[in-house]
């Protein structure tokens, strides 16, 4: 006890043996986390409010808190019928959706790049998509519709492409990280090619075209009952990802080395992936498949913060939440009456930020 004293007075005085630069970090995180916070508010406030219809920011706020009970602090006068419901029913649901698949995708993002040590790791690497695909696809064309709907039918398509690549796994024993790359990329080949047979076989034009343009990601058919139970399974995964922070540090060292530091590799390994694949198949059941947001954000979040995931998790998350919030926002109201899928969006901004953030971490 009197040693750790001793260093604490030589290293820093008072502060219990953290050093200068120690503080500076997590006074800078902590000032991070606020303003990701701050952005995260006035990004849902601002996106709710954009559009056709003039309506003020004190309006969107009032609307909000009459919805969920706190009338008595609203800040204005209620909007005719028309405009509340166009704010409660169409663009709030629609942001809150935007803002847990963002979520959901940079999370998961950031967990399949420390487990498989792949800079190139993204939400679709285990083939959760692929099989997503297959599900939606086999809900719209194969006479299930009726009974499973699109979403739904994405989620199990999802769930089934990971159960697939579990077996390929062992279970998840396997030595080493590019042997799961490697499987994922079989198990996404294999489901693609299951989703062209049915397209092609069963397909008409207006029906393959409509699941192109769901294909290509879009948030415009959100609506509560879907995002609440979207938002409701992200964020039981999300905060379940977060109890695995350590472990994640202990990955980006090896497995090996995960295992020298007392980690049992096997189980965390096994529930990240399953958590990471849940998270996957609700945000692309919900939207279709959103490309470089769970491959670039994790990336920026590293460059301007913490890389220990205890901080870059979150921070992910509300990166990824605020960043989709306003692709989403420019895709609706950009080339308005028409509108472009969110994916395309992702995919324009996307390729230039990530060659910039390769050159900053090369320099």
């Amino acid at each position: 006890m009197s040693a750790k004293r001793t260093v604490g007075r030589a290293g820093n005085p008072g502060t219990g043996g953290e050093s200068a630069p120690a503080r500076a970090r997590r006074a800078s995180t902590v000032a991070l986390f606020i303003v990701a916070a701050a952005a995260l508010l006035v990004s849902v406030v601002a996106a709710s409010l954009v559009g056709s219809a003039n309506v003020g920011p004190l309006d969107v706020v009032s609307t909000i808190l009459r919805h969920v009970g706190l009338g008595g602090i609203a800040p204005a006068p209620p909007l005719p019928k028309l405009l509340d419901a166009l704010i409660w029913e169409s663009r709030f649901p629609r942001v809150l959706l935007a803002a847990a698949v963002g979520t959901a995708l940079a999370v998961s993002g950031a967990v399949l790049q420390a487990v498989t040590r792949n800079s190139l790791a993204d939400p679709y690497l285990l083939g959760v998509s692929s099989g997503a695909s297959t599900g939606a696809v086999a809900a719209l064309l194969l006479g299930i519709g009726g009974s499973v709907s699109l979403s739904t039918g994405a989620f199990a398509g999802g769930l089934v492409s990971f159960a697939v690549l579990l077996v390929l796994l062992g279970g998840g024993r396997v030595a080493s990280p590019s042997r799961v790359v490697l499987t994922g990329v079989l198990v996404s080949q294999f489901f693609a090619a299951v989703t062209s047979v049915i397209l092609m076989v069963s397909g008409d034009a207006n029906s393959t075209r409509g699941f192109t343009y769901w294909l290509l990601g879009t948030l415009s058919g959100a609506r509560w009952e879907g995002v609440t139970v979207t938002a409701v399974v992200i964020l039981a995964g999300v905060v379940a990802i977060q109890f695995f922070a350590p472990a994640l540090d202990a990955f980006t060292f090896g497995w090996d080395s995960a295992t020298a530091l007392g980690i049992n590799v096997l189980a965390a390994r096994v529930w990240l992936m399953v958590l990471t694949s849940v998270v996957t198949a609700a945000a692309v059941a919900a939207s279709g498949a959103i490309g470089f947001i769970g491959l670039l954000v994790p990336h920026v979040v590293r460059v301007l913060a913490n890389p220990m995931h205890r901080s870059l998790l979150p921070l992910s998350a509300i990166a990824g939440a605020v960043f989709l919030i306003w692709v989403d926002t420019f895709a609706r109201t950009a080339f308005s009456p028409h509108e472009l899928p969110a994916g395309v969006i992702t995919a324009l901004l996307g390729a230039p930020a990530f060659a910039l953030v390769l050159k900053r971490l090369e320099s």
